[in-house]
């Protein structure tokens, strides 16, 4: 299920949210770090005003500070955007502003990881669309940190695909949902396939020398 669509009501999201706790009990001696997606907030309350309505609500349930945030953790800097603005797939000039400052702050040579929906730069939005719009602006503005080793991840496609450009890495992972839970249609290479991309999750790992490696596992449900 996804919360963003119109006909959804407020006891789904509620169901969905349930069993979002229930799961997050059992991963809970580890420390989870989300962004936000186009599918978790729901747009269909009665009105603005509503506790449910909107970003906020789903901050409070995943437990993030705000809707972008950056933390650092053993030497790497992490950066976590909020893709879900104005023209989908793009940041406002608020975030824009505090990015900007915080690649400023980041010591030259360290290794940087950006974390978005929407992927910024991405090889399976050629065919398909769903990059983000301002890429043009992310990507320059990382030229200017080129001091630092900045990568980047994202989801939104359900499909897996990995770009370099200027020196970053842009890695943009698959869905464990697949096919959106389905069997898949016409185009799916197989059962629960999204074109050529299995249902599946990735673990990356961080190298203290700036690099890291993305490795996808498919996953059959």
């Amino acid at each position: 299920m996804a919360a963003d669509y119109s006909h959804i009501t407020r006891e789904e999201v509620l169901e969905q949210w349930g069993i979002w706790k229930e799961l997050r009990e059992e991963f809970k001696k580890f420390d989870m770090y989300s962004c936000l997606g186009n599918h978790d907030m729901w747009w269909a309350a009665p009105d603005k005003t509503d506790s449910m309505y909107g970003k906020n609500y789903v901050l409070d349930k995943v437990e993030m500070p705000f809707r972008y945030y950056s933390f650092a953790k053993n030497g790497w800097h992490f950066i976590v955007l909020d893709s879900n603005n104005k023209n989908a797939g793009s940041l406002d000039q608020e975030q824009r502003i505090w990015l900007e400052n915080e690649l400023n702050r980041i010591p030259p040579g360290s290794p940087v990881l950006v974390m978005t929906h929407y992927p910024i730069l991405a090889v399976s939005t050629i065919p398909y669309g769903g990059n983000h719009t301002d890429s043009k602006y992310i990507t320059k503005l990382f030229h200017k940190h080129q001091d630092k080793k900045i990568h980047c991840i994202s989801g939104h496609m359900h499909l897996l695909d990995t770009a370099v450009y200027n020196n970053v890495n842009y890695y943009c992972n698959g869905s464990m949902s697949g096919f959106w839970w389905g069997d898949g249609d016409g185009e799916s290479a197989k059962k629960g396939w999204y074109h050529e991309t299995p249902p599946g999750y990735s673990i990356i790992d961080f190298y203290d020398d700036g690099t890291l490696k993305n490795t996808y596992y498919p996953n059959i449900y």
